[in-house]
């Protein structure tokens, strides 16, 4: 190639990245619109307004426009921040030696971390969150540059599980790197704390009856129309060639075998297809995230990112039938409601973080009323390390509001451990509760959110009231 050739080369090439350049300033010119940069186009304003109708809702709760959502709010001033958190990207919960080890004939991905603990990936992921935290809250004049908190100003407080423990460790080193804050954990290591356990703490045989009917009731729908996600899941991991079929340790899945367990102080459970399949959907989808071939992480199958939700909703279903009922949130969510109700109130705090499980965001969610909800940009209901964000705000004239919100890395910022900060933000969803009003700002009253708060709390002394006399008999 000539000399002149290889200048007009350049110059072309010169040319196209000022265009790339160009379009991804203009793109992201508005750091403070802190949310998707766009819903995916399944998730149209008419698909979501009737979401929202099938809800229950009155309003959109992702809204008609396109524009980014944001945590902040203009003309008020930021005062308190508390979030509960799930933790980030694990391993599966259960090690190759197990079903999961046998329910395939394919490799799973080689896992950076031990059984149910947090990967590579996901204290980089958490980090990450951290420190768009960290910008978010010094742009809004919460935090100073490099704030070192006194003892009671900022609290860290996760269960007592190695993910949980890890996932606020790699947050709060985003957040504060320089204030060598302490993470608080109650229980000995590696063991569930009661704030943080989904455990029923009461039981009686006819509470357990009404549970079951509400259970069948409220999700029967869901659970039998997971025929076809079986289907997919089944054909993905190659279930009939794998040695747990040929052993006959798993049979073909069915939606009619469903189980429930429901004693006192422990987690609701289930036997039957949805369990087996939810492990599996579980490490299928946390595969997903780690492994960069999408092909490979699918086996060597070619999926869409429908087909990927289908696999995920399996798991999402699964949480719904044993934590979201409204007969089992207020009982498995009562210590938490508690805990938040009374960071919300600490007038010496400023912030709180709270990592717990995907069974604490979904039951605290579904004690306050909201249950029904279609999050964009990723394949979960609740996605990996999703955080509930509770920031109140002060008006011009002193009046306090709270936002509600779920924020989370998009499947694309999980995969690919995109930079996050005000510019490039995670994926901000303004969350509706039903029979609230919010403000043309999306803001809460603040008495009106306490005194649901005082209601999903409340709500578990009222189903003891209401069984009381069967479980003394």
């Amino acid at each position: 190639m000539s000399n002149k050739q290889k200048n007009v080369l350049l110059v072309i090439v010169s040319l196209l990245l000022v265009c790339a350049l160009t379009a991804q300033a203009v793109y992201w010119l508005n750091p403070k619109k802190n949310g998707p940069a766009a819903a995916e186009p399944e998730n149209t304003s008419a698909t979501a307004e009737a979401q929202a109708s099938e809800s229950g809702q009155k309003e959109d709760p992702a809204g008609s426009s396109a524009e980014p959502y944001s945590l902040s709010h203009e003309g008020y001033t930021l005062d308190k921040v508390v979030v509960l958190s799930r933790h980030n990207i694990r391993s599966p919960l259960s090690g190759g030696g197990s079903l999961l080890g046998t329910v395939t004939p394919h490799e799973w991905f080689q896992w950076s971390s031990g059984p149910s603990e947090l990967s590579l990936r996901g204290g980089a992921l958490e980090t990450l969150m951290g420190q768009y935290f960290r910008k978010w809250l010094e742009a809004e004049n919460l935090f100073p540059e490099n704030y070192h908190p006194t003892d009671s100003e900022v609290r860290v407080y996760a269960n007592s599980k190695q993910r949980t423990i890890a996932t606020a460790e790699y947050f709060t080193a985003g957040l504060l790197p320089t204030a060598n804050l302490q993470v608080e954990y109650h229980m000995e290591f590696d063991a569930m704390d009661p704030v943080f356990t989904p455990q029923l703490t009461f039981v009686s045989s006819a509470y357990r009856a009404d549970v079951e009917a509400q259970i069948r009731q409220r999700f029967g729908d869901a659970i039998a129309g997971l025929a076809d996600n079986y289907a997919l899941l089944s054909e993905v991991i190659g279930l009939e060639q794998s040695e747990a079929w040929k052993n006959g340790d798993v049979t073909p899945l069915v939606t009619d075998d469903l189980t429930l367990k429901l004693e006192l102080n422990a987690e609701p459970g289930m036997s039957g297809s949805l369990k087996t399949a939810c492990s599996v959907s579980d490490a299928l989808v946390l595969q997903y995230y780690e492994e960069a071939d999408e092909t490979r992480a699918a086996f060597g199958r070619t999926l869409s990112r429908e087909d990927w939700r289908k696999i995920s909703e399996i798991k999402d279903v699964y949480g719904d039938v044993l934590f979201t009922a409204p007969l089992i949130a207020p009982n498995v969510a009562h210590p938490l409601l508690q805990e938040i109700a009374a960071e919300m109130e600490r007038e010496d705090r400023v912030f709180t973080f709270l990592c717990g499980h995907d069974s604490n965001l979904g039951s605290v969610l579904a004690s306050l009323g909201v249950t029904q909800y279609d999050l964009p940009e990723t394949v979960e209901k609740t996605p990996i390390g999703c955080k509930l964000v509770f920031s109140r705000w002060l008006s011009q004239d002193g009046a306090p509001f709270w936002s509600v919100d779920l924020v989370y890395q998009s499947t694309a910022q999980l995969r690919s451990l995109s930079l996050l900060d005000l510019a490039h933000p995670p994926v901000v969803f303004p969350v509706v509760i039903p029979g609230l009003d919010r403000t043309e700002n999306g803001l809460y009253a603040e008495d009106a959110l306490k005194a649901r708060f005082s209601e999903a709390i409340t709500a578990y002394d009222t189903i003891i009231g209401a069984y009381a006399m069967d479980a003394a008999a």
